[in-house]
């Protein structure tokens, strides 16, 4: 079976692009920081950040790829509310691929992020046990409000055939 087709070849260059609704704040990195156990004062307190030389708190780097707050989409059935691209390939199941970061600046609380994803590539392979499985891969890239580079985010999704060869 094949899971090239060409309604998939037709989705590489396609773009969503979100404008998020409000700056990102600072509350955002601190509970991030929070959240994933590290806590650098960078983070939290203003006072030690701008002896570092930055003009207010920021954020961990990861967050800007992990939070969906810049999108503002509803709540999907599973509960996320984040870009997807509703990708829809029968008798398969979806397997994230990973992801490659490469990060500009740090975040600022005023920061109002734009992300544009793009789908850059699909490619068709066989695992290992003869299934089919194909590997699309996007790249999201985040600016801010005057258009300057924040991060870039290349995610790869696999869809491995069910019941395929063995």
């Amino acid at each position: 079976m094949s899971l090239l087709t060409d309604e998939i070849r037709a989705l590489v260059g396609q773009q969503r692009v979100y404008v998020a609704p409000e700056p990102f704040g600072a509350a955002s990195g601190r509970y991030f920081g929070l959240a994933i156990g590290d806590d650098n004062p960078l983070y939290r307190d203003p006072q030690f950040a701008r002896e570092q030389g930055l003009a207010d708190v920021t954020a961990p780097p990861t967050l800007i790829c992990e939070t969906n707050q810049y999108a503002g989409l509803p709540m999907d059935a599973e509960g996320y509310a984040g870009h997807r691209w509703g990708i829809q390939i029968p008798d398969t199941r979806e397997v994230r691929g990973g992801n490659s970061y490469v990060f500009g600046r740090r975040l600022r609380p005023e920061d109002v992020v734009t992300a544009t994803w793009e789908i850059t590539d699909v490619v068709e392979k066989t695992t290992g046990s003869g299934a089919a499985m194909l590997i699309v891969t996007s790249r999201a890239t985040y600016t801010d409000q005057h258009d300057e580079f924040l991060a870039e985010n290349t995610e790869t999704i696999i869809y491995v055939e069910i019941g395929g060869a063995s």
